[in-house]
């Protein structure tokens, strides 16, 4: 599982003119979903995003965690995040895991972010064509991979 955290001021998810998602201060997260991940993965990833310290405190250093600043985040399913750009000019996405696979373990990880205690989760639509509004805050993107933690 890999998951792209952006510190946000903002971030909104819009499909076919409608927003379907939007968040203030906190993360947007895309989350990319491969075959061998699970449920157990999907939480772990969760527990990482909630306490990972990379919001500023008093002195301006990244001391706090989403839970700490009370964020919310905005959870976005990118199977892009598994393209393999090693060989021609066409990524291949066999990497990526098959929409019945993905989409319910995005949902764990979303869930799981709300057992840690984050407000307010918000959602992208699995599989549509969205527009996604980031507005990063620093910016601050950092990059899990579930491979690092296991």
């Amino acid at each position: 599982m890999r998951v792209v955290l952006q510190r946000v001021t903002r971030g909104q998810v819009t499909v076919d003119g409608a927003v379907t998602g939007a968040v203030l201060h906190g993360y947007v997260a895309l989350v990319g979903i491969t075959h061998d991940d699970t449920a157990q993965i999907a939480e772990m990833m969760a527990r990482k995003t909630a306490h990972l310290r990379v919001f500023d405190d008093e002195q301006g250093k990244m001391n706090r965690s989403l839970l700490d600043v009370q964020g919310g985040v905005l959870v976005v399913s990118q199977f892009t995040l598994y393209a393999d750009t090693r060989r021609g000019r066409r990524p291949s996405l066999i990497d990526a895991a098959r929409p019945e696979q993905a989409a319910p373990l995005v949902q764990v990880y979303a869930d799981a972010l709300a057992a840690e205690g984050v407000r307010p989760i918000a959602h992208g639509v699995f599989g549509a064509m969205m527009q996604v509004d980031i507005h990063n805050d620093g910016p601050v993107t950092i990059v899990l991979d579930s491979r690092d933690f296991i």
